[in-house]
C-alpha cells in the first residue's frame, strides 16, 4: 500500500493541535507527545510500501539479506 501522506499530515496536525491546547508543558506532556509521534511514525512505516535494493546470501531455498537504499513510497 502506498504511503498515505494526507492521512499522515492530518494525524500530525491533530497531534500538534492537541499539544497547543494543553495548559501545561511538563515532562509528562513531552513524553506523551513523543509517544504519540513514535506511534504515528511506526504506523506510517509499517503500512507503506518499502522499495530498495536487496543483497542476499545463501541458497535459493534459504536466503538472507538486507535492504539498502530503502525508501517509503
Amino acid at each position: 500500500m502506498p504511503l498515505n501522506r494526507a492521512a499522515a499530515k492530518t494525524r500530525l496536525a491533530n497531534l500538534l493541535d492537541d499539544m497547543a491546547r494543553r495548559t501545561t508543558a511538563g515532562p509528562q506532556d513531552r513524553v506523551d507527545y513523543a509517544s504519540e509521534l513514535v506511534d504515528l511514525m511506526a504506523d506510517l512505516m509499517t503500512t507503506a510500501t518499502i522499495t530498495g535494493n536487496v543483497s542476499t546470501t545463501g541458497t535459493a531455498a534459504a536466503q538472507a539479506g538486507t535492504i539498502t537504499t530503502a525508501r517509503l513510497s
